[in-house]
């Protein structure tokens, strides 16, 4: 009933003649690559095996967010489970042991709101500048809320959302869009370092230093903000982790010398510039945790 499994790197034959005729290219080779665009992404982590960073923790953040560790076999415990953790297939037999989190979306559906409403100083970059200097950890809400995944409306926008969220938990009302942003940023980061660290926990690992790649890595504040929570160095970069996986697992199936994912990785390392960001201290992200009233995220 089912087609024969195969592995990433195999290639399958030809495109079809049609195929190729449309793009200009008959004859193309057509290579099986990671089986999610997850798993591509995580063959672009500019992961290095050197003392201090052996392990990593990677997020895939962009509209929405990846969080976990790349295992040698699947962690298949009733914990897991429970936890929502998922074992998936990677790239030379490795396990992507991940759990999906919110990611950016919350904060573009705002952005597009305010937009909309012509609030002048909410762009992106304006936003994320004053949020910078936002009193942290002011309000924080469940992220990971499913009355946040829908896109908002002229009624019902997703800032009066995170404001109708932090109403319910006791939480100061963020009134100005930077502060939505403040408080949606670090509502981010303490999903980001929870999964973390849960991860790590279930599958018995000590991480070492975490890896954002996607969209989101392009957001500094965001990174700076996710090795502060952790306590974590965070390398940052690159943005189009899942579209150079791809092509990785694509060169070495057609005869490039890329004989392992370590391979891969030293080659992403020295074509991209990845920013690290180092931990800062000062701020009490348990007890921040602590007043998240769900944990859903």
């Amino acid at each position: 009933m089912l087609p024969p499994l195969r592995e990433p790197g195999s290639v399958i034959g030809p495109v079809l003649p049609e195929v190729g005729e449309y793009v200009g290219a008959p004859g193309v080779p057509l290579v099986a690559v990671g089986s999610h665009d997850t798993a591509s992404a995580v063959v672009g982590v500019p992961a290095a095996a050197t003392p201090g960073e052996g392990t990593f923790a990677y997020i895939s953040s962009g509209t929405w967010s990846l969080v976990g560790l790349e295992l040698e076999q699947p962690v298949l415990t009733e914990q897991a489970r429970l936890a929502d953790f998922t074992n998936e297939g990677g790239v030379d037999g490795t396990i992507r042991f991940l759990k999906n989190v919110m990611g950016l979306w919350v904060l573009s559906e705002s952005v597009r709101a305010w937009a909309d409403r012509r609030i002048r100083e909410a762009t992106l970059p304006v936003l994320l500048a004053g949020a910078e200097a936002e009193q942290p950890l002011r309000t924080v809400v469940d992220i990971n809320d499913p009355r946040l995944l829908t896109p908002g409306t002229a009624a019902d926008a997703m800032p009066a959302r995170v404001q109708q969220l932090a109403q319910e938990a006791g939480e100061p009302i963020p009134r100005t869009p930077v502060a939505i942003t403040r408080c949606i940023l670090d509502s981010l980061v303490l999903a980001y370092r929870r999964n973390v660290r849960l991860a790590a926990d279930l599958a018995g690992r000590e991480v070492d230093v975490v890896h954002v790649v996607g969209g989101g890595s392009q957001n500094a504040l965001l990174c700076q903000l996710t090795a502060d929570a952790l306590g974590l160095p965070v390398l940052a970069g690159p943005a189009e982790a899942a579209a150079l996986g791809n092509g990785l697992v694509q060169a070495r199936a057609l005869g490039a010398d890329l004989p392992d994912l370590e391979a891969m990785r030293a080659l992403v390392r020295r074509t991209h510039d990845v920013r690290r960001f180092e931990p800062r201290g000062g701020l009490d992200w348990d007890a921040a945790d602590a007043r998240v009233p769900s944990r859903t995220a």
